[in-house]
């Protein structure tokens, strides 16, 4: 038995008898499942039988099926509620609006990973904003966020940088859960609309997944293990270089490199201060898909040891500082597009502030860029309190 109840848990054990005679609208995908691994679909429908009148997907579509950045799950029928299926992401999420006449509540059940960059966060928001213009209610079934909620890490997005991959000024590492998340979104972008959140029962802030006695069932295809989320706060990164992170492997992520790297030369030059907490082993891997597929990679594979004392920002700086040091012929920043982004650097979408790219080229310290970003997680920590629904 699990440790932690889920906001679904609680609709299906003494909350759903509220919701009888309503038009629901239900936001969800593949891991937004209760205890017994059903999914919210299958409880909510067997519950509250012909009320559930659309499932919407976030990135990767209801069921996850779909890969990579800018790729767009097609709507289709669910044949067995026989109810329309849409799919939120991109350019699809135009069509909300129409979507939320039908409905009385929306419930919205996404396992979020704790990164900023994750776009989970950015469809909720825009989801908060059309159910107030809509006047909708909403109600959202919290999830335990898999890092935690006590440590904060990495740089605070500028507003100039809002994107789908940055929606709002948070660090890389927020340590927020989708229901805190939705309670700061609501009063900082004033969104008139009935919010209400389902709590986690006996989650606390320190846990980390393994914690909490859930299973994980992966949130989108390249987050397959509890692993990838943990070092995805800096693994993430990589997306806007040209070195793999790990796409077209088994361990995206966790793997990354490219044919030009030698990783003893960069392990050489990793100061023991910035690889705290993980192992990071020297590494062969052949992508089956994204960059350079079907080419030798070499690089790394990150282990993480000790999930508390592992900082995945710094080591993954530290790692691309050394990189782009060793390999500045050979190593470039991915042109856009990115995530229907097709002006803007990847690379600057992603930390959510060029400065911090501009410092790397021009070859600042490690401590001078986490300085930078450590006057801005003080300001944050103070911020969110009021938003924070469960203690240490």
């Amino acid at each position: 038995m699990a440790n932690v109840a889920t906001g679904l848990d609680q609709f299906v054990q003494k909350s759903w008898k509220r919701f009888r005679g309503q038009s629901l609208g239900l936001l969800a995908n593949q891991a937004s499942v209760d205890h017994n691994l059903r999914n919210a679909r299958d409880a909510i429908a067997t519950l509250l039988p012909g009320q559930l009148k659309i499932l919407l997907g976030p990135q990767h579509g209801f069921r996850g099926e779909d890969q990579d950045n800018m790729v767009e799950t097609q709507d289709y029928f669910d044949p067995e509620l026989n109810i329309p299926v849409c799919n939120l992401y991109g350019r699809n999420i135009a069509k909300l609006s129409d979507i939320l006449s039908t409905i009385d509540l929306l419930v919205i059940d996404l396992q979020d990973v704790g990164t900023r960059v994750y776009t989970f966060t950015a469809t909720m928001l825009y989801t908060l904003k059309e159910a107030a213009r809509a006047g909708k209610r909403v109600l959202i079934l919290d999830r335990p966020n898999p890092l935690g909620g006590s440590i904060v890490e990495g740089n605070l997005l500028r507003p100039q940088f809002y994107s789908l991959v940055g929606p709002f000024a948070l660090p890389m590492r927020h340590g927020m859960t989708m229901g805190e998340l939705a309670y700061l979104f609501k009063d900082t972008f004033k969104i008139d609309c009935d919010i209400s959140v389902l709590t986690l029962k006996g989650w606390r802030r320190y846990m980390l997944w393994r914690d909490t006695g859930l299973t994980w069932i992966m949130p989108s295809p390249n987050m397959p293990l509890l692993e990838t989320a943990q070092v995805y706060p800096g693994q993430v990164i990589w997306e806007g270089t040209n070195i793999s992170e790990g796409r077209g492997t088994c361990r995206p992520f966790e793997i990354f490199g490219a044919p030009f790297l030698n990783p003893s030369i960069i392990k050489k030059g990793l100061p023991s201060r910035d690889i705290q907490g993980c192992h990071v082993q020297e590494y062969y891997f052949r992508p089956t898909f994204n960059k350079w597929k079907g080419e030798l990679c070499t690089g790394f594979m990150i282990h993480v040891l000790n999930p508390t004392a592992y900082r995945p920002y710094r080591t993954s700086l530290a790692l691309l500082k050394a990189i782009m040091e060793t390999y500045g012929d050979k190593f470039a920043w991915r042109k856009p597009p990115y995530e229907y982004d097709f002006k803007r650097l990847p690379i600057d979408l992603i930390f959510g502030d060029s400065s911090i790219r501009v410092n790397l080229e021009e070859g600042k310290d490690i401590e001078e860029l986490l300085d930078y970003c450590s006057k801005d997680l003080e300001g944050f920590l103070e911020s969110r309190k009021p938003y924070l629904i469960y203690q240490e």
